[in-house]
């Protein structure tokens, strides 16, 4: 298979963009717990939540998972780990809050695309590169 060569600095731009909807993410659920957990209590899909345990305290966890996991990704440390991680915590908020939802399908769709974003960083490893310079 052919390689396809792109800027580094596009990919840290990339990876840099991503990180931000998690650190904002992360940061509501730490200063708006109640308010999350409203989210969840009144999904049609509520019940994964509870699967994971009592809500107020995944809220408060994924919001810590989030801040930490968002913060590797923005500074490119462990970034496959990174984004493995966030794609955890990202597909069960998905299918608790956003499917289920038919007519506000942007949201669900805005966090399709945000795991794609995830799976472009868990697939390629930007941390171990040859550079050719001689």
């Amino acid at each position: 298979m052919p390689h396809i060569l792109v800027k580094r600095h596009s990919v840290q731009v990339f990876r840099m963009m991503l990180s931000g909807i998690f650190l904002v993410a992360s940061f509501s659920h730490l200063l708006k717990v109640e308010k999350t957990v409203q989210r969840i209590d009144q999904a049609k899909y509520k019940a994964i939540a509870y699967v994971f345990g009592e809500p107020k305290t995944m809220v408060i966890a994924s919001g810590i998972v989030m801040f930490i996991a968002g913060m590797a990704l923005l500074s490119g440390f462990k970034t496959r780990w990174a984004a493995g991680i966030l794609a955890a915590v990202l597909i069960p908020i998905t299918l608790t809050i956003q499917v289920g939802q038919i007519t506000t399908l942007g949201p669900l769709f805005k966090n399709i695309a945000i795991l794609g974003g995830l799976i472009f960083f868990i697939i390629n490893d930007f941390n171990n590169t040859k550079s050719n310079n001689k």
